[in-house]
């Protein structure tokens, strides 16, 4: 009597032929090689040793830049301030960088801050007016509560107040300064005796999108910005005695229009601080030339379409069984499968940590993620082959014709996720193939994390995958399994067990 392990041996025998084999080797030797070729060939160029990223009381990395007029806070105490003004400047990149703008990026900030020492990364709390966003109260890089809406002027100034009680700082905001209302709490556990807390004035560069070729696509371009605070009224309460002393985090006043028109920091005349600045205090993203794991596996989409035609070629590969029964179906799905996870996973294990390594050590600053994540990239990512592969040779076993079934399953598979992998088409466009088609699937390898407070081009083309990563892989699943269901519906139904006979008579 036949096992249940029978039908899985014999379809691994039938796959295993020399060229199926090296033609995935080829695809793990892709990923890997092109991988590091490109974690080889990346390297930071800074003028001396460069300097280290900051990162957060989280350990992740932060941007941590801005001008900063500041004093000693101890474990309690208030700063309240009026803001009579926030205007900015744009600044066109070289060759034209003397044309400028008048006007404020949106998430331009000028407010009042409170902060464990001037350490970049340290932590903070700070609320602040924006250059769209209306009032804000932030704290540790990740944390945005909404305040009121709407802008400031000398005729219609806003109130700002933050409170310090131990390690719990509160913001409140006035259009009178009579009449508070609270924005927002933040405990900032560890917040030393002795804080700094002050004005402060940030702006984060211009991101504006220039059209690539004529399918749609984008490309961005960074601009310059700066941004300046106006304070009056300045009221301080449990600060040490003394004057304000202005720091800029961060690098500033390097750029000719610091140097030679305005320069970040601070001025204090007859009651009245300006703040100005450039930079930003948030979270740092790809956007900030730091790079993701994912990054390495830029040898993805050459691998995909190798494993997408040998599983239709195998699924077309005429021998006993083929088409064949049900349970050969399911032994030769689940022989592609396995062979495709494994292959994809040894690939992916090898040249992630790998090419990660090679690019920290070529000064390269690389986005950490937390070690289950990095497990769900390496997991998921095979994972999505599996699935793609899979999909494939139940193409090839509905269609029976590889001449037919391979096109099909580039076009459904292959064509969405390298298109969307470059700047090739429109934004929109590229975020519905990566919703509606099975190349969701590949969101399982995305890292990168999309912040309300941080302008950035959250597209395909700039590792934005519209779908989470859970919810990818199921429309991919579903996809798969669809195939599957409709190609068995073609097939033999296994033929239910017979009784048994004895030769020359019956039982």
């Amino acid at each position: 009597m036949p096992t249940t392990n029978e039908p899985l041996r014999r379809e691994w025998t039938r796959f295993r032929r020399p060229g199926r084999l090296i033609a995935l080797v080829v695809a793990a030797l892709a990923v890997v090689s092109l991988g590091l070729l490109y974690a080889f060939g990346n390297h930071a160029s800074c003028d001396g040793p460069c300097p280290a990223d900051p990162t957060g009381p989280d350990g992740s990395l932060v941007n941590d830049q801005f001008a900063f007029a500041h004093r000693e806070l101890g474990e309690h105490g208030t700063l309240t301030v009026r803001m009579t003004s926030m205007t900015g400047t744009i600044t066109y990149p070289p060759p034209n960088h003397d044309q400028i703008l008048p006007g404020l990026v949106p998430w331009a900030k000028a407010g009042i801050i409170i902060k464990d020492g001037v350490r970049p990364g340290s932590s903070y709390a700070a609320l602040m007016l924006t250059g769209a966003h209306g009032v804000r109260m932030q704290y540790d890089y990740h944390h945005d509560i909404a305040g009121r809406a709407g802008g400031v002027s000398p005729e219609s100034p806003r109130w700002l107040r933050l409170t310090r009680s131990g390690d719990t700082v509160t913001g409140y905001e006035s259009a009178d300064g009579e009449r508070w209302t609270k924005v927002g709490t933040a405990r900032l556990p560890g917040l030393g005796k002795a804080a700094r807390v002050g004005l402060f004035a940030a702006s984060p560069g211009d991101l504006t999108l220039q059209p690539v070729g004529f399918g749609g696509g984008v490309k961005e371009q960074v601009r310059f910005t700066q941004a300046s605070g106006v304070f009056d009224k300045v009221a301080l309460e449990g600060a040490a005695a003394g004057g304000w002393t202005t720091d800029t985090l961060g690098e500033m006043n390097r750029t000719d229009w610091e140097k030679y028109h305005q320069p970040s920091g601070a001025v204090e005349k007859d009651g009245t601080i300006t703040v100005t600045g450039v930079g930003d205090i948030g979270p740092a993203g790809a956007e900030d030339g730091a790079r993701p794991v994912e990054s390495t596996l830029g040898g993805l989409p050459l691998a995909l379409l190798v494993v997408l035609v040998v599983a239709v070629r195998f699924a077309t590969s005429g021998g006993p069984g083929a088409p064949g029964t049900r349970r050969v179906l399911a032994a030769r799905a689940a022989v592609v499968g396995a062979v495709t996870f494994a292959t994809g996973l040894l690939a992916v294990a090898v040249v992630v940590p790998a090419g990660v390594s090679v690019l920290k050590g070529n000064g390269i600053t690389v986005l950490s993620v937390p070690a289950p994540t990095g497990a769900r990239v390496v997991l998921g990512t095979a994972a999505a082959l599996a699935l793609a592969a899979v999909l494939a040779f139940a193409l090839g076993t509905l269609l029976r014709r590889a001449r037919y079934a391979v096109p099909l399953a580039l076009l459904a598979v292959w064509v969405p996720y390298a298109v969307t992998s470059f700047p090739l088409i429109a934004d929109a466009s590229a975020q519905w193939l990566l919703r509606l088609t099975p190349a969701a699937g590949f969101a399982a390898q995305q890292t990168l994390v999309e912040h309300p407070q941080v302008l950035a081009h959250y597209a395909p083309s700039a590792g934005y995958f519209p779908l989470p990563w859970w919810a990818g892989l199921t429309v991919l699943c579903a996809y798969t399994a669809l195939l599957l269901w409709l190609a068995a519906r073609r097939l033999t139904p296994t033929p239910a067990p017979t009784p048994s006979t004895v030769s020359g008579g019956r039982m």
